[in-house]
Formats: structure tokens, sequence, C-alpha cells
């Protein structure tokens, strides 16, 4: 495929880099339904664990399975790849992708630092390709709303917000990692740097839900920590050393303040990082405005469902319909069919590598406040659309 040309009528080829549990438990159940399959069709898997890529590769009808990222675009049987490996690998293989040519959705978070994604969208102008970056909370049209109505003054003037999201047990009690053929799918990146950590994995969900509302942050101070040193999985100690206990205080300007936090316990998984906002004339919490539900594009999707049910409340994004809706992390599924749509129509995806790299910023400068004991200004910036 051109990386020239837009409009093209082909299915667009694709790579997946790691076969973990996301990809397991949801990408390639998405990507291999019949109703995207004129869009874009998954032609290789990479992994490491070959045996395991293997026989993922045969369940799924993928053609191709390889032991690294290396073999797969030498083999140049794709036009675009989905990084799925640990975090802290995202940069190295996003930056072999784009060097090779290729269009990248690279899942949360982007990179780790802010040098890192600097390079990367660099690179990608430099190569003509597309990035993608999850999450794209930025498309949900909850947000949407939940900024039209503090900018409207629904709840007076904004004070000050607060999001976040804890690690509990998560990880290391996903079923996917001990069924889905070979050996287990280790969980201990999670709990190592660089990458690992609850801020890096699961709060950069709420700062997205939350710059996605008030735009970029200014400033931010922060305390963080080690508070569980060791997990367990299938029997073996992992040692934690990346932070897992981590406050961040952002300044988004005027005296607007927002607390975000990513912790070893203390919230219930499915609220995913949902912010609540306080003015001096109400409260926007999630979707409820001085507790009511407020109004947004297909709102109808979502009735029923708790506010808190992740899965439901995804039922309102462009692709996210029929059978994907009973499909876990379709949020995912969203995002990779933004580059979909950019690179076979020429539209540009509100999901971008700037508005992750804020987010990053936020984080990295986060940990820097935390070591210094000094606030950081922020340099990064991104555009909201209207």
């Amino acid at each position: 495929m051109d990386r020239t040309d837009q409009g093209t009528t082909d299915p667009l080829r694709l790579g997946v880099v790691g076969v973990g549990t996301l990809t397991v438990r949801a990408i390639l159940p998405h990507l291999t339904q019949g109703d995207v399959a004129a869009r874009v069709r998954v032609t290789a898997l990479c992994d490491p664990v070959i045996e395991r890529a293997q026989r993922v590769a045969e369940e799924y009808g993928v053609p191709h399975a390889y032991s690294s990222l290396e073999e797969m675009l030498a083999a140049d049987e794709v036009d675009a790849v989905t990084i799925v490996s640990p975090i802290g690998l995202h940069f190295e293989h996003a930056r072999a992708a784009i060097t090779a040519g290729k269009h990248v959705h690279v899942n949360k978070t982007m990179t780790t630092t802010v040098a890192e994604a600097d390079e990367l969208i660099a690179l990608a102008a430099n190569r003509g390709v597309h990035i993608v970056a999850s999450p794209g909370e930025v498309l949900r049209p909850q947000l949407q709303r939940a900024r039209e109505l503090i900018r409207s003054g629904a709840i007076g003037d904004l004070a000050w917000a607060i999001c976040g999201v804890a690690f509990e047990d998560y990880h290391e009690g996903e079923p996917e990692r001990t069924e889905a053929g070979g050996p287990a799918i280790d969980p201990s990146w999670y709990f190592r740097k660089p990458g690992g950590g609850p801020i890096y994995d699961m709060t950069s969900y709420a700062l997205h839900q939350l710059t996605s509302v008030l735009g970029p942050a200014r400033g931010v101070t922060a305390m963080s920590g080690v508070r569980i040193k060791e997990r367990f999985f299938m029997g073996r100690t992992v040692p934690t050393d990346a932070d897992d206990n981590t406050i961040l205080l952002l300044d988004f300007g005027g005296g607007v303040f927002a607390v975000a936090y990513g912790t070893a316990a203390g919230c219930p998984i499915d609220q995913f990082g949902a912010a609540t906002y306080f003015g001096t004339k109400g409260v926007i919490d999630g979707v409820l405005l001085n507790g009511e539900e407020f109004d947004f594009p297909l709102r109808d999707q979502t009735l029923g469902a708790p506010i808190t049910d992740w899965e439901s409340q995804m039922r309102v994004l462009p692709h996210v319909t029929g059978v994907h809706r009973e499909i876990p992390e379709s949020h995912v599924f969203e995002d990779i069919m933004q580059l979909v749509r950019w690179v076979r129509e020429g539209i540009p995806s509100a999901a971008n590598a700037a508005h992750a790299r804020h987010v990053i910023d936020i984080i990295e400068s986060g940990y820097r406040a935390a070591q210094t004991g000094q606030t950081q200004e922020l340099h990064t910036t991104f555009e909201l659309q209207s």
C-alpha cells in the first residue's frame, strides 16, 4: 500500500506485535469479525513465545507468525502494526515499524518519556506514516459533553477535579494468562521499570479523560513510592521496583487543580478513572450532572447499564457497533479502526500522538516532581477539536 495514497479500497494489512492477554481477549476477536474484513485484515502476529503466536495465529486464521518484529517487518506482509507489547518496549517497537514505513497504532501508554514521543512523532512525519495512540478517550461523546457543560457554566466556576485507578490484583488474575496455550503469559513487567506501575498502565486512561475535558495541564507535583513490595504469579514471587502508589496534583491554570492517582488499592477497577469535577454551583461525576444523567450522542446505547460499566459506556464509539458491543476492550478496537480509517480514507484521528505525548509529560514530570520535591512545569501541549 503506497504511503502517499489515500482512499484505497484494499483492506489494510495489519500486524500485531505481542500475543498477550489483550491480543487474545480482544484485538483478534474484534479484528477477525466479518464486518471489518473489507477494511482491515490481520496478516501477521509476532511474539518471542513463538509457540503461542503460532497457536493463536492458527486459531484465528492469521497466515503468518513470527518470533520477532524484525522478522515480521523483513517479510513485508503488513501495511501497519498495532503495538501490544509491554509499555517499556513501545518506543523500540514503534520506532522500528515507522522506520520500515509502517503506520502504527500504539496501545497505552505510547512511550515512557517525552523524548521518545518526540522522536516517534518526528520520524513518522519524515516517513509519511500515521500514529494513533491509545487510549482514545477524546473520542467519547460523554467527555465532549462534559467539556461543553463545564464551559457553559453548568456547574458554576470549575474549582477542581479528581480521577484515578488502582492496581489491586488485576493483572495477576487475568484468566487468559494461563488459558492461552503454551507458557503462561507473565505479568511481571507491570511491576517493573520502565513502564510498570498503575500510572503508566491505568491512570493514563484517567489522564486522557481529564485532559480531553480540561485541555492541557501546565504543571504537576506529586508524591510517589512502592507500597506492595512483592507480587505473586503462579507460586512465584515478583519483586516490585516500579512505583505502585502515586498521587499527582495538576495545575490547569487560573486556580483550577486536579488530583490524579495511581495506587496499589482503593478504587473499583470497573470505574477506570472516570473524573469528578467540582464547581461552585454543582458537580459532574462521570456522566451525572448533579446526580442526574446528562444527555450525549448515542446515550440510548448505554441505557440500562451502570454508569461504571466500562464496556457499555464504550458503545457510543463510532466503530463499536453490532457484535463489537459484546466483545471486551472495544475501546482498543476503536483506536485501531481510527488508524484504519485514517490510512484508507484520509481522515485524521483525534486520538493522536501529540495528546499522548502530553499525558506522558504529566507522568514523567510527576515522577520527577516526587523525586525532587519540586513542582514541574509542563512543556508539551496539544489541541482539542471543537
